[in-house]
């Protein structure tokens, strides 16, 4: 059975390892949309209990859309290595913002490389509010 977990000790470190994640975003008509996904957590962010996430996407991506159609903001990101496991839930903004886009690369490049450039870039800013897992 899945345990609500802290984002602390082995669990925050199995989210600095580098992992592919999948991201799931909800289309208008409710159904969910699964694509992988790099993906950084903060959990020392004062804006949230469970602090934030952070992912880069292009502007035109179904996530993006899905996340702008002024319908549900709810998403899940999971990540997985054998049998350790963890997801965090939340809600999702898209940010096109320099300075947030910026800031997405940055932590980013620190969890897996310095991506391409991308003009259609933004940012994904994912306010955590749970996290569940095996670790």
């Amino acid at each position: 059975m899945p345990r609500v977990r802290e984002l602390e000790g082995d669990h925050l470190e199995f989210w600095r390892e580098r992992h592919l994640c999948s991201v799931t975003t909800l289309r208008a008509d409710g159904s969910p949309h699964v694509v992988p996904m790099g993906c950084v957590v903060d959990p020392a962010s004062a804006e949230s209990e469970w602090g934030l996430a952070w992912a880069i996407t292009s502007r035109t991506s179904q996530k993006v859309a899905n996340l702008r159609n002024g319908g549900d903001p709810r998403v899940a990101v999971c990540q997985v290595d054998g049998r350790r496991w963890s997801t965090i839930e939340g809600t999702a903004e898209v940010r096109d913002d320099a300075d947030s886009v910026a800031e997405a690369v940055r932590r980013y490049a620190e969890r897996y490389r310095q991506p391409r450039e991308n003009p259609d870039r933004v940012a994904l800013r994912i306010t955590i509010t749970s996290v569940i897992g095996n670790v």
